[in-house]
This record gives C-alpha cells, sequence and structure tokens, in this order.
C-alpha cells in the first residue's frame, strides 16, 4: 500500500483513534525507514531494530484510543525508538560482563556448550516447524534471508501488516517455547 501522504499527522492520529488500520498502515510507510535507520546506527542489528520497530507500531495500535501526541508524529516515534534503543543497550552493557566472566572462567566455549547451542538451534527449527504454513514462511524469509517486511509482503502478495502479524506471532510463539530451556539452561551455566 502507498502511504497517502496528503493526510495531515492529527487525520492519521485520529484515523488510528476511530480505528482505521490504514492508519497504522501510512505511519509504519511513512517513518519506518527513517527510524530503523535511526536504531540502526546505534545498535547496529538488523533483527533487533526490525524488532524495536514492530513493537512499537504494535504498542501505538494497542494503545491508539488513548494516543496523546503534544509533539510532532515523527518527533515522538523518535522519541520511542530512542527509548527502546536506550533500554537495549542498557540490557547489553548490564549482562555483557556476566557473559564476558563466565566465558573467562571457563575458558572459552566448552564442547557441552557448543552441544548445548545446537540443541537450542534444534529446539528453535522444531518450534518453527510447528508454525502455521505462511507464518513459518514470513519467519524463515525475515530471518534467514534477511529480507525486509516489504520484500516479504511483495514476495507472498501479503500487507506489510500482515508480515508484521505473522512475526510478532512467531516470536511469542518461540518466546514462550524457549523461555523454559533458557532458564535451564541459564542456571547451568551459572553454576559453572
Amino acid at each position: 500500500m502507498k502511504p497517502c501522504i496528503n493526510h495531515s499527522e492529527e487525520e492519521i492520529i485520529q484515523k488510528l483513534k476511530n480505528d482505521d488500520g490504514n492508519a497504522i498502515d501510512m505511519l509504519y510507510e511513512l517513518h519506518w525507514r527513517f527510524l530503523f535507520q535511526f536504531a540502526y546506527n546505534v545498535l547496529k542489528d538488523k533483527e533487533t531494530c526490525e524488532d524495536i520497530l514492530q513493537e512499537l507500531f504494535i504498542r501505538i495500535w494497542q494503545n491508539r484510543q488513548q494516543l496523546v501526541i503534544t509533539t510532532s508524529l515523527r518527533s515522538y516515534l523518535k522519541a520511542a525508538v530512542r527509548y527502546e534503543v536506550y533500554r537495549k543497550v542498557r540490557f547489553i552493557k548490564k549482562f555483557e560482563p556476566i557473559v564476558d566472566q563466565m566465558i573467562e572462567r571457563i575458558g572459552g566455549i566448552t564442547y557441552q556448550e557448543n552441544l548445548e547451542y545446537t540443541e537450542l538451534q534444534n529446539r528453535i527449527n522444531i518450534i518453527v516447524d510447528m508454525l502455521p504454513s505462511k507464518c513459518k514462511d514470513v519467519y524463515r524469509m525475515s530471518r534467514n534471508e534477511q529480507l525486509s517486511h516489504k520484500e516479504i509482503a511483495g514476495k507472498l502478495n501479503i500487507s506489510t501488516k500482515t508480515v508484521r502479524n505473522h512475526i510478532t506471532h512467531a516470536l511469542r510463539h518461540l518466546r514462550v517455547s524457549v523461555n523454559h530451556y533458557m532458564i535451564l539452561l541459564t542456571i547451568f551455566l551459572l553454576s559453572l
């Protein structure tokens, strides 16, 4: 869908509050490239940046009725992305020394850890294989082929919003399914 650039920010916000699904598509199409580049300049991680943007637009849609923007829409979105990038950087800085210390203490990656990593990858692949067909295709195109939401939408002849929904579903399913395994793995690694 081509964004309607003749809509003012106020009109787009009003469309959001009126539950017009096209408004979120307009927001996404008008601002995603700028916001992605802004996040990527700091994080240098395509997947993390895409996840931040996806979660931001989902939150905007979910909270559209309470949306209050006192600055320009672009400034509001940039501030929201800045906050999420800051959270990610803070999280990485908080846990990076712990991971470095664990690796130093155990002398690098051991054969056992390599097996555990391989097992985790296998579990993820099994979980992905259990996803609905279209969801699985979208997830793999995004993660394995590194395609953008727009490229996936073009290849599968679906909207970018549908692509975002499939990826959200896949990530949510993976987080829930892998969470238990990761907790056990973390406990094991910390006990070394």
